[in-house]
């Protein structure tokens, strides 16, 4: 099993920047990789992001590119999500997930085998 625990969200005012965290504890981190989802209510989960916990790139879905940053720390077994110039349509529940898979579907919500519980992100206009 891998224990994923978020923090970081809040309600900021547009434009301004927040930074979420994911701890990963458990079996087999430093093997696939993790990535960061949202959701709308009333809407599907979406992809946000996404890096591998050893070498390649990260990935990022278009409608964050240039505003937002995926980074780890392998030796704390975090990654962390940088989001600047957040927009009101940023607004959603974000979730953490790992992946144990060797791949590259990172957009995939299959493609990961465990989820965090969520924490809120709210952009006031």
């Amino acid at each position: 099993q891998v224990q994923l625990v978020e923090s970081g969200g809040g309600l900021v005012q547009a434009g301004d920047s927040l930074r979420l965290s994911c701890a990963a504890s458990g079996r087999t981190v430093g093997t696939g990789g993790m990535g960061w989802f949202r959701r709308v209510p009333g809407k599907e989960r979406e992809f946000v992001a996404a890096v591998p916990w050893s070498g390649g790139y990260p990935y990022y879905a278009d409608s964050v590119k240039g505003r937002f940053t995926i980074s780890r720390d392998n030796p704390k077994n975090t990654v962390y999500l940088q989001m600047n110039s957040l927009k009101p349509e940023d607004t959603a529940v974000y979730y953490c997930a790992a992946t144990v898979k060797f791949g590259s579907r990172w957009s995939l919500e299959m493609f990961y085998d465990y989820w965090g519980q969520g924490t809120q992100v709210t952009v006031s206009s």
